[in-house]
């Protein structure tokens, strides 16, 4: 552990996108982290669109190495055009 994170290396890491609900959106998402991530699986995934259908929430659970490497994946998926929100 280190002074910039509380966390412990490697730990099971969830990151949660908000987006709008297009045909491609969780598709998209996915393959960014995947570029960081090229092992992670179908299980690692789970959606869930809103009350209106209009936005789609996207978990991806991931085995972070590093907070160098959880913020690359932050920037990554924050630059998309169609997300909303990131946790």
């Amino acid at each position: 552990m280190n002074e910039d994170t509380l966390l412990e290396f490697p730990c099971q890491f969830p990151i949660k996108v908000m987006g709008n609900n297009s045909a491609n959106f969780e598709n998209e998402i996915v393959m960014i982290v995947r570029r960081h991530i090229p092992q992670l699986g179908e299980a690692a995934v789970k959606s869930r669109p809103s009350k209106t259908g209009k936005y789609l929430s996207v978990t991806i659970t991931f085995s972070a190495q590093s907070k160098a490497q959880i913020d690359e994946i932050y920037r990554a998926v924050h630059a998309h055009p169609e997300v909303r929100m990131m946790l």
